[in-house]
């Protein structure tokens, strides 16, 4: 068909040319869902505190006056109940699905609010989870979201593909530790958002040193962190070093994650804010 004759609507018509647009995989939420903002938190492996900083972020923008919401994508481990300190099962009607609130109000969806018990493990394969975690965006009914942070579980596997290719992400974070071997897991992580064509807003280093109660120093007990040099290679910014400290574990543990103090993360949300717009 020539270019002149084309009128650009794909659908009906049987042509292979190059005017003809791949079908898009992204899922609609539910009709009743308003959300502005998607963030995808992400790491490469397991154990680095990344439902820790989807938890922490989507606080710090709480107390900034937006409109937060955490969807735990991470079925299998998750983490987001105990560290917001919720216990209640979710609700809903013949509608859809409502999101469980949390102290100061954050919007959040996890599957331990579906199970009878929350220690009861999910032995699901990997196509009924990434179904799960549709059904977190389709069928929950989101109510008037700023920014929604997605708490991805670890590694490259049908989840995070499963998001990338269903949510409409519109950047990732991705949550590192210092040691040198992490430095190759997140260069997987990094080059699986750029072929997803999601941007990267930046890189979080957890864990990253503990701060001396005497003097203040900085004592890396990992080992010297990496993460500048990584952040160069792939000409990303370094968006917060978040240290290990005994406030983070007791808030943690105590499910007052939004009672934390701490400006850990100030440069990180106001560098993804600034993104955002």
């Amino acid at each position: 068909m020539s270019e002149e004759s084309c009128n650009h609507n794909c659908e009906g018509c049987s042509v292979d040319c190059e005017s003809r647009t791949a079908e898009s995989l992204l899922e609609k939420p539910h009709k009743d869902s308003t959300i502005r903002k998607v963030i995808g938190v992400l790491s490469g492996k397991g154990g680095v505190g990344k439902s820790m900083v989807s938890s922490m972020l989507a606080a710090n923008f709480q107390k900034k006056g937006y409109h937060t919401a955490v969807l735990d994508a991470d079925v299998t481990g998750p983490s987001i109940p105990k560290v917001f300190g919720i216990k209640e099962k979710a609700m809903g009607n013949e509608n859809g699905i409502f999101p469980v609130n949390t102290k100061t109000g954050i919007q959040t969806m996890s599957i331990n609010y579906l199970l009878e018990n929350e220690t009861d493990p999910v032995i699901w394969r990997g196509p009924v989870i990434a179904g799960t975690v549709k059904q977190f965006w389709q069928d929950v009914i989101w109510k008037d979201v700023d920014y929604m942070f997605v708490d991805m579980p670890p590694g490259t596997g049908d989840v995070p593909l499963t998001v990338f290719q269903s949510i409409p992400v519109d950047g990732i974070v991705v949550v590192t530790s210092p040691q040198e071997l992490v430095s190759m897991i997140v260069a997987k992580a990094v080059k699986m958002a750029q072929m997803m064509n999601i941007p990267i807003l930046g890189l979080i280093e957890n864990m990253s040193y503990v701060e001396c109660p005497n003097c203040s120093e900085h004592i890396e007990i990992f080992g010297k962190s990496h993460i500048e040099e990584v952040a160069k290679e792939y000409d990303l910014s370094v968006l917060a070093k978040v240290p290990m400290t005994p406030a983070i574990a007791a808030a943690s543990d105590a499910g007052d994650i939004e009672g934390l103090e701490g400006g850990w993360l100030d440069f990180a949300v106001a560098e993804i804010e600034k993104a955002m717009k």
